[in-house]
């Protein structure tokens, strides 16, 4: 089925948000299990683990759109020097993936792609959930003090 050029390219600009998502999730993961932060590790991986099912939703229905995937392009990596910080970048990139698919979504129902639509609310669901989920640790963070919520984080 032949899509809307302008839905392929919103979605391979959506692909390229996730592809970079995955690379800074993986490096904050590794950075804490480095640390010592065995929950923060797996915190991090599972979230670069959803990204990287969003890009097999994305590739498969740029593909199923007769389009063509671009994997190559990433935009600016943002990694964390310490915890804190890498909670402000991942919430900076959900917040534009957010809007990134708020957008799509939009599109989608204009060029009367229901089911492209479909795929990308479902999408943004899960990165509702990943914004809430960084916006709960960093109000712990704030009501425990970095040390003390660093000490649960310790471990697997």
């Amino acid at each position: 089925m032949k899509g809307n050029p302008k839905l392929i390219e919103t979605l391979n600009a959506l692909l390229s948000d996730e592809l970079t998502a995955i690379n800074q999730y993986i490096v904050h993961a590794e950075m804490c299990d480095n640390w010592g932060y065995g929950k923060l590790h797996d915190h991090f991986e599972k979230r670069a683990i959803d990204e990287m099912k969003h890009t097999g939703m994305l590739i498969a229905r740029i593909l199923f759109l007769e389009g063509r995937p671009i994997v190559s392009k990433l935009n600016p990596i943002h990694i964390g020097s310490d915890v804190t910080q890498m909670f402000q970048f991942d919430h900076a990139a959900e917040e534009g993936a957010i809007t990134g698919y708020n957008e799509a979504i939009k599109l989608a129902g204009e060029v009367n792609d229901f089911a492209t639509r479909e795929i990308l609310e479902h999408i943004l669901s899960d990165e509702d959930a990943h914004i809430d989920a960084i916006e709960e640790n960093q109000d712990q963070i704030g009501q425990m003090t970095l040390g003390i919520y660093l000490t649960t984080k310790v471990g697997e």
